[in-house]
């Protein structure tokens, strides 16, 4: 089966129903061992070391485990993305490309997704028949995300490791739909979780992984994983064809849409206090200025930038942050 790599969410469906295996290069990336290696590899090459350690990280592991087709997110992602392509293809990568309109009109969508088909060569019924498949495994995601916030059940990183893969399904719909299935098998056996503070985790998925884990052991639980959950497509069921369903993907549109999902959410799970994640050299962490003005809700914004691993400082305010909630709960 031949593989292809994408930089972002893409309508994956397409892609399946071409018969590739589809590899997201965020994930190969932040999960390998070493993962500074694909780093490295790309300074080596060229890329500066103020650039975002994702693109680096990207570019180094789609030439380490030579894949040869790759779909670059243009709009609506990383404005890193067309620079890196045009490395790719420098190096012999042929690379597809793929944009979220920035006009985010349900015409302007359609067009983008069938010009997507048309490049791989698939009509719309096969994509169709390819998104209700999928659909029924995001099903066991959100199951997953209402024992997170709804039964305290599913931990924070669980409920980000099983919705942020969702981008490429781990590269096996099968294996990844049993081991989803047994995943919900064993948070269904367990007891509730009594935190005190109830937290929402907003902007790109992490490199460092390890917060969840920490803010456990300050009486504190992540309820909402805003980017991840969207990943997931929560409200899948509500869309009658492709084109509908990523017209409703909030993540790659303007931040005013984003904010409409999270003010409800927020409410919803009754949150306390965000997280704003945000990643060195994004042009992501400007919205924080919107954000904080937008969400009437205790917002603390820190940054990532080539460590998989809390730093101390960011530690020690994450700690000030719970305490502050926990005293403004009581």
């Amino acid at each position: 089966m031949r593989r292809i790599g994408i930089t972002t969410m893409v309508p994956i469906e397409v892609l399946l129903a071409a018969g590739y295996k589809v590899i997201d290069l965020n994930n190969l990336f932040i999960t390998s061992v070493d993962y500074n290696r694909y780093i490295d590899l790309a300074e080596r090459d060229g890329f500066p070391k103020s650039s975002c350690a994702w693109i680096k990280g990207i570019y180094g592991a789609c030439l380490q485990h030579e894949i040869k087709e790759v779909v670059g997110v243009m709009e609506g992602d990383c404005s890193n993305t067309k620079a890196l392509i045009e490395v790719l293809k420098l190096k012999g990568i042929r690379v597809y490309p793929f944009a979220y309109p920035h006009s985010h009109m349900l015409d302007d969508v359609k067009a983008a997704i069938a010009n997507f088909m048309k490049i791989f060569g698939v009509d719309l019924s096969e994509v169709e028949k390819v998104r209700l498949q999928l659909n029924e495994l995001r099903e066991l995601a959100k199951q997953i995300d209402v024992m997170t916030y709804l039964e305290n059940k599913g931990s924070g990183f669980e409920n980000h490791l099983y919705q942020v893969s969702l981008s490429d399904f781990n590269g096996d719909i099968y294996s990844f739909q049993s081991e989803m299935e047994d995943k919900i098998k064993e948070i269904r056996q367990r007891a509730s979780y009594n935190k005190k503070i109830r937290l929402a985790f907003i902007g790109v998925p992490p490199m460092t992984c390890d917060i969840y884990e920490l803010v456990e052991n300050y009486d504190a639980h992540f309820v909402y994983n805003e980017v991840q959950r969207e990943f997931a497509f929560p409200r899948a069921s509500n869309a009658s064809n492709v084109y509908e369903q990523y017209h409703d993907y909030t993540y790659p549109y303007d931040i005013h849409f984003r904010l409409k999902e999270l003010k409800q959410q927020i409410k919803e799970r009754r949150i306390d206090g965000v997280i704003h994640y945000t990643q060195a050299f994004c042009y992501r962490a400007i919205e924080d200025i919107i954000l904080k003005k937008e969400l009437d809700i205790p917002i603390l914004n820190i940054e990532g930038d080539k460590l998989n691993a809390l730093d101390a400082r960011t530690k020690l305010r994450i700690e000030a942050f719970i305490d502050m909630l926990s005293d403004r709960k009581e």
